[in-house]
């Protein structure tokens, strides 16, 4: 069974053929739900994601499709700059807490604005680009280049032994005691599946026998996307932390897995995050009420 991936819940269909219609889209502009964003960050409420009155939406305006009652959605962008940044969070904070359509709209719009605003350049030609397609598309503003979106395959690997424990490792730019799975990003001409193998024997020494594919979610931090899989590896008494990346690593059972959050002796990653996901299934149903013992972001 595939993992129920927090990032990868939407109900807003991304309607890419109205993409091209600007009367259309000027016409779903005044009736929109409007994002606005600063830099990385959400405008919001105690509630979720403010939306705004599009006749006095500041930035740049990109569509992110209609939700199921054909209401549109857009997101406005704007650089950081000296804008008072206090009613407004970053997706790390509050993607816990949003409904299916806000988290669809909100991961959509983050990896969008974050593309737009580091692309201002074509890698053709070196000139400045604009905006096109709704959002959806960079053209060079003298050699007339398109440029697209384009998002970072990475793995992400729940590694097991023969008795069902997993083992985790803490990366150096980590905070104290924080652990998760291993990961790495795909390299040019790799498959997931050589990637898997590749990292996990890179990062501890792991010798991988068998995995199995999980799923897959946006992480617009800024623009990957989470392969995830579970692997089996054949000599689990032989591993050890590489000392570039990992510099501990810690086998685990169920009960010290428990254990350890508790006391807080073992921080996990982020509730939104896939590797999270990864270790409350593998937990089992009871993951979300037994392990609270803290959770933590790198620094």
């Amino acid at each position: 069974m595939l993992l129920n991936l927090p990032l990868s819940r939407s109900r807003l269909d991304r309607a890419a053929h109205l993409r091209a219609d600007s009367a259309g889209l000027d016409e779903l502009w005044r009736a929109a739900k409007v994002i606005s964003m600063v830099g990385d960050k959400f405008k919001t409420t105690a509630d979720g994601l403010a939306f705004i009155d599009p006749v006095s939406a500041p930035g740049e305006r990109y569509f992110l499709g209609l939700d199921r009652s054909g209401t549109p959605y857009f997101v406005t962008h704007q650089s950081a700059g000296d804008i008072d940044l206090q009613e407004f969070q970053s997706l790390r904070t509050i993607g816990a807490n949003l409904n299916d359509l806000e988290i669809g709209a909100a991961v959509h719009a983050l990896a969008l604005t974050q593309w737009h605003e580091a692309h201002q350049r074509c890698a053709k030609c070196g000139e400045s680009t604009h905006s096109t397609f709704a959002g959806a598309v960079r053209e060079c503003d003298k050699c007339g280049a398109s440029h697209h979106p384009r998002t970072d395959p990475a793995i992400i690997v729940l590694v097991k032994d023969d008795k069902d424990r997993i083992l985790l490792g803490r990366q150096k730019i980590w905070p104290a005691k924080r652990f998760s799975t291993f990961a790495g990003f795909v390299e040019p001409g790799e498959s997931f599946e050589s990637c898997v193998i590749r990292e996990v024997e890179e990062e501890c020494g792991g010798k991988v026998s068998d995995m199995k594919y999980l799923g897959s979610q946006p992480w617009p931090f800024p623009a990957s996307i989470m392969i995830a899989y579970e692997a089996i590896i054949t000599n689990p008494d032989s591993v050890k932390a590489d000392g570039e990346e990992i510099e501990e690593i810690i086998w685990l059972t169920r009960e010290e897995l428990h254990t350890k959050t508790l006391s807080g002796d073992l921080l996990l990653p982020p509730i939104i995050s896939v590797a999270r996901a990864m270790i409350n299934a593998w937990y089992g149903p009871s993951a979300s009420d037994e392990l609270r013992g803290g959770e933590s972001w790198r620094n």
